[in-house]
């Protein structure tokens, strides 16, 4: 039978994608991990990592089992926590797992109003892009995931974990207040097809929006500037470098007159914030969910 620890500490390497990184989240050395690794590849008799400079990769046979250990690393923190509430021992920790822009307005004020309900509690917080997480949150890493969809993107499978629906999040378009078509309320990406955007790069959940909706309208769109950080793609919008698509949630109290803020014609793309946790989930999760409900419905 496999060793479960070493197992784990595969898991975390999966995570991280390094060694050290790996070493650092588990409180002990690299060479320990190392060691761990070697005995694990010993007993399933191959290689479970590719080493490159940057770090690890999982092999196939790594990455499957690496899927396997983050359902029993689950299931034996679940049956730890189980243990506790037969002991009439409360949680006393929560991990959240969030993406930047949700970080920026959702999550604050919904931990401070955990923090004010639960003083005692020790409370984390992950920075982790769409679609990262779902592992975390199988393992029990992470007792709740704050995560999103686009249109075009790929849904991950919640793997036997619970995922709703927090909010829908209107995608609007942003674009320099003197543009030619500022002066329409709704424009047609049609019109727009000569004009230099502004989005994520490959495979990055927004860019996939965009091409989705482009190839819909059958619209080629020029992406001139990659970045992921909104807060950037404002600027660059303000610059009148470009257009771009923005959530909402990210415009509200926009007072830049630099930037003008305009609806696509048709059916409005959005996209989907999601809440992944547990189908069991400990009591001071849910009570997050119910602080972050509370900042869905009020921003």
């Amino acid at each position: 039978m496999l060793d479960v620890n070493r197992l784990a500490v595969l898991v975390q390497i999966a995570y991280d994608g390094s060694i050290t990184a790996a070493a650092a989240r588990l409180s002990i050395t690299p060479a320990a991990v190392s060691q761990q690794l070697a005995k694990l590849e010993r007993e399933v008799g191959c290689p479970l990592v590719d080493r490159h400079p940057r770090g690890v990769r999982l092999t196939t046979v790594g990455a499957a089992l690496a899927t396997h250990g983050e359902t029993i690393v689950g299931q034996l923190r679940a049956a730890e926590e189980q243990v506790q509430v037969l002991l009439d021992r409360q949680p006393t920790q929560l991990a959240v797992g969030t993406f930047a822009s949700a970080g920026q307005t959702l999550v604050p004020t919904a931990l401070a109003r955990f923090r004010h309900q639960y003083p005692d509690v020790a409370l984390s917080l992950r920075d982790l892009e769409p679609p990262d997480g779902y592992g975390l949150v199988t393992s029990r890493e992470l007792d709740l995931l704050i995560t999103h969809h686009y249109p075009g993107a790929v849904l991950p499978d919640a793997h036997g974990l619970r995922r709703s629906l927090l909010l829908t999040d209107p995608l609007c378009l942003v674009l320099p207040s003197g543009h030619p078509t500022a002066a329409r309320d709704r424009i047609a990406l049609k019109h727009l097809a000569d004009h230099e955007w502004i989005s994520g790069g490959q495979a990055v959940p927004n860019r996939m929006c965009l091409e989705h909706l482009a190839q819909q309208t059958n619209v080629r769109v020029h992406v001139a500037y990659e970045t992921a950080d909104y807060q950037v793609t404002l600027a660059l919008v303000a610059a009148g470098l470009g257009v771009s698509l923005v959530p909402s949630s990210l415009l509200n109290g926009l007072e830049d007159r630099r930037i003008a803020v305009r609806a696509l014609t048709g059916r409005p793309p959005s996209r989907a914030i999601y809440l992944v946790h547990n189908k069991q989930p400990n009591p001071l999760a849910h009570a997050m969910t119910g602080f972050l409900a509370r900042s869905a419905t009020v921003r």
